[in-house]
């Protein structure tokens, strides 16, 4: 069934999840940045089609809110699941040093220009 944009999965999250609501990471957020390491180790047989799709998804770094959004997933699945394969080896968390922030200079003509408009 779909509806506005969710597809309704036929298994249902918690066997996804081998009955776990709740990630064994607190620190994941919707916006948290996740890429794969790349280590050459593969998944093991055991691991579900979603874990794959997970992994496939994140070839680059992407947030955790995007990766359930490409995978159409709820974010809490996902977190779980991100959370499982961080745990594992799988995926790392990239951080967002300060240099990677914009200069203040330009923070503020964008600040500048949206109080003209």
């Amino acid at each position: 069934m779909q509806t506005d944009g969710y597809r309704d999965h036929p298994v249902r999250s918690y066997v996804l999840t081998g009955g776990r609501a709740h990630p064994t990471r607190n620190t994941l957020r919707p916006e948290t940045l996740l890429c794969t390491v790349d280590d050459g180790r593969r998944l093991p047989a055991s691991a579900g089609r979603h874990q794959r799709a997970l992994l496939e998804t994140c070839r680059g770094t992407l947030a955790l809110a995007e990766l359930a959004a490409y995978l159409r997933l709820p974010v809490s699945l996902v977190v779980v699941m991100a959370s499982d394969l961080i745990d594992e080896g799988y995926l790392a968390i990239r951080s967002n040093p300060v240099h990677d922030l914009p200069a203040a200079d330009l923070l503020e003509e964008v600040l500048d220009g949206l109080r003209e408009f």
